[in-house]
Formats: structure tokens, C-alpha cells, sequence
């Protein structure tokens, strides 16, 4: 396996509310584990936010006794909800943070996924294929075709998420399960990439790197000369 993540302030905020995680080897009972968390919320909320979830997550996972590796990601990622909401409570700094999560885990051949927000997982093979599903209000105006595909992506609304870590007592986490084949990548990034970058181009970089490592930089390179009006966080994996 190879692994390379990436995360940079981009061109126009003045700090980093991104957080990434990249282990190749075990955590806990998870073989290896990435996450990608673009924070939100005030100037100190946002920061505070993803680093907490996403520390809180691995530390959960490490004393968990849970046999079950689904069932323990999703039971950490509801008891990081309820660390976040009592986090914020601290600090009138704090009020009203939240953050995205999508997490990833590789067992045998078979990719574990689970998000919450509008951080993405895509898995690159003969063509890019999103597996996360956007909790945002453009996305629900999609499915309920108010919106064109083509036009979300720079929809006045498309920064609004239906579903965050911290934005309620409860969170549900989607799942999803993917059979991975040889060759293929997958990507993991907050939208300070999709929002710079159509998902064709996307593709195309990445198929067309020679390695993992030059493939995020360049995307980072693409989405940062497009604008990077937000935070670009980046993990790209080769099974």
C-alpha cells in the first residue's frame, strides 16, 4: 500500500481549519485508517473543531474493545458528536463549531467508508466514480431536480451541509463498501479541492501521475492556481 496526504491553507483564508490523518499501519483493530475533517465555525472554532474530532476519533478507536470494525467506527464517530457538543461548551470561542468526516479503512480488498458533510472519498479506476454522497443542500436540490449536476459546483448555496460532526445531539454517519481492484486510487479531500476543480480534471490528474505523492501535489498546484478560495485538503491512497 501507499499513501500520501496533503493539506495547505490555500490562497485566500488566514488559517487552516482543515485536519488529516494518514496511518498505513493498524489502529486499534482498524488495519490502517484515514480522515479528512474541514472544520467550521468561528476563527478559532473551525481549527478547533476537525483536530478534536479527528484526535478523539483515534484515541477512541485505540481503547475500544469493539470486535466488529464497522460497527466500531460507527459507534466513534457518534460518541465524537457528543465530545465535540460538550467541547464547544467550554469557550464562548467555541460556540457553534462542527466539522465534515470522512473516514476510510482498507480491509483485505474491500474499502470501508463512512462521511459526514461534504468531504469527499472517490475511487479511481478506469474512470472517477464518487462513493460519498454530499450532505448539503445542493445536493438535495439535485436529487430533487431543482439544480443540474453541472451547476452545483458553483451554486451561490453550495458551501450550506445538511449534516455535520457537532451540529446536533445525533449524528448519522452514510457507509458504503467498495471492492477494490488492482490499480486502483482512491482519493480523499474537503471541498477546498471540488470546489476548484471539475471531477473530470480531477480524474485526469490523477490518472495520469506517476505515484500517489505527485498526483496530491498536483491537484493542490491545480486548485490553488484556480483560486484556492478555501482550505484544500487532500489523501490519495494505492492499495
Amino acid at each position: 500500500m501507499k499513501a500520501f496526504a496533503i493539506t495547505d491553507v490555500g490562497q485566500a483564508r488566514l488559517m487552516n481549519q482543515d485536519f488529516v490523518y494518514c496511518s498505513q499501519k493498524p489502529v486499534g483493530i482498524l488495519p490502517n485508517l484515514f480522515i479528512v475533517a474541514d472544520g467550521m465555525g468561528g476563527h478559532k472554532a473551525g481549527d478547533m473543531a476537525s483536530s478534536f474530532a479527528v484526535d478523539t476519533f483515534i484515541k477512541m478507536v485505540e481503547a475500544s474493545d469493539e470486535k466488529n470494525q464497522i460497527t466500531l467506527i460507527d459507534e466513534t464517530i457518534n460518541s465524537v458528536n457528543e465530545n465535540l457538543i460538550e467541547k464547544a461548551k467550554e469557550s464562548e470561542d467555541y460556540e457553534g463549531m462542527g466539522t465534515t468526516l470522512v473516514v476510510a479503512t482498507i480491509i483485505g480488498n474491500v474499502l470501508h467508508v463512512a462521511n459526514v458533510g461534504d468531504s469527499r472519498l472517490y475511487v479511481m479506476n478506469e474512470e472517477l466514480q464518487q462513493i460519498t454522497r454530499d450532505h448539503s443542500l445542493v445536493e438535495e436540490m439535485v436529487a430533487l431536480g431543482e439544480i443540474e449536476r453541472k451547476d452545483a459546483r458553483t451554486h451561490e448555496q453550495k458551501n450550506i451541509i445538511t449534516r455535520a460532526i457537532g451540529g446536533s445531539g445525533s449524528v448519522m454517519a452514510d457507509f458504503f463498501s467498495v471492492d477494490i481492484k488492482p490499480g486502483d486510487r482512491i482519493i480523499m479531500c474537503s471541498d477546498g479541492l471540488t470546489n476548484m476543480i471539475e471531477d473530470d480534471e480531477i480524474g485526469q490528474i490523477v490518472k495520469s501521475s506517476n505515484n500517489v505523492e505527485d498526483a496530491a501535489v498536483e491537484l493542490l498546484k491545480t486548485a490553488n492556481n484556480n483560486g484556492g478560495k478555501d482550505n484544500i485538503s487532500i489523501i490519495i491512497i494505492e492499495p
